[in-house]
């Protein structure tokens, strides 16, 4: 858990060698809880990602904080994950404050992220040490997630506190999301990557139909936009920027699933489909009230 953007994600699939998690350069890009499993001869880790905490504006922002609080009330251990910032410096973070203070049920493990940004390593002590300050963590962890630097150690500092008990899942299994899950993110993610500033948080994708019956997996999703100005930016001049996600998000697919893709899109306006209760529910969000 954390705030948005600090690489929770990221992290998430460094740790599995998967990549299941949304990621990109815009804030609040999940809004699911995404299980990632990391099974080792004597441990299974049931890694949860979760929607990036912040004051919600919306019904799915609430949705997506229910989401968050859920995973975190569940959870055996909390990772809280913080980062340098673009100007390192020797202080806790003011937004991860209140966020800390919140949490009483777990041990809490701290993960610094985003190390790479800190030339000088020695900068590095004033930050660790002002965090834990702040409350007792079961661990403190520098990382750089994006290259799988420090990981190692927090997947170690894990092992140590993990419970006892039998693994939930078999060898082998890396999520609990079906494939048509990860088909409507991977389509996201390429829109997220691929648009500008204000057409994310509009944007919804929802599978119509997988049909995994023939040689072919025949997938048809529809893009959901809020607007119909993001409708023409995200199908683009003649088509072209549909296509291009299309495209990528297809191989992402075909790679996950180890299969042909036949991949169908439509795009349709529905404004402020995120704040419709019975919308949210069919476009897989549930409610938020």
């Amino acid at each position: 858990m954390g705030r948005p953007n600090v690489g929770k994600s990221t992290l998430l699939n460094a740790l599995v060698g998967e990549h299941l998690a949304v990621t990109s350069h815009h804030p609040q890009t999940t809004r699911d809880r995404i299980v990632g499993v990391l099974t080792e001869k004597e441990a299974q880790f049931v890694l949860v990602d979760t929607p990036g905490l912040h004051t919600p504006r919306t019904r799915l922002g609430t949705r997506m904080m229910k989401e968050a609080q859920g995973a975190i009330e569940g959870s055996d251990i909390i990772v809280f994950v913080t980062d340098v910032g673009r100007e390192p410096a020797p202080r806790v973070h003011e937004g991860d404050v209140p966020l800390l203070e919140s949490l009483s049920v777990a041990p809490v493990v701290l993960v610094v992220n985003k190390v790479d940004r800190v030339k000088e390593k020695a900068l590095l002590l004033p930050i660790l040490v002002a965090y834990s300050a702040l409350r007792n963590f079961a661990a403190i962890v520098p990382t750089s997630a994006k290259g799988k630097d420090g990981t190692a150690n927090l997947v170690d500092a894990l092992r140590e506190i993990l419970p006892h008990g039998e693994r939930t899942y078999d060898e082998g299994t890396l999520t609990d999301r079906p494939a048509r899950f990860f088909a409507a993110e991977f389509v996201r993610e390429q829109i997220l990557d691929k648009t500008r500033e204000e057409v994310p948080h509009g944007v919804a994708v929802v599978v119509e139909t997988y049909d995994e019956s023939g040689k072919t997996v025949k997938i048809a999703l529809v893009v959901v936009v809020d607007k119909e100005s993001h409708k023409k930016i995200v199908i683009g001049r003649g088509g072209s920027l549909l296509k291009a996600v299309g495209t990528d998000a297809r191989k992402r697919i075909e790679a996950m699933i180890g299969r042909k893709v036949h991949l169908t899109m439509w795009v349709r306006v529905e404004p402020r489909w995120y704040e419709s209760d019975s919308r949210l529910v069919e476009l897989g969000y549930g409610g938020a009230s």
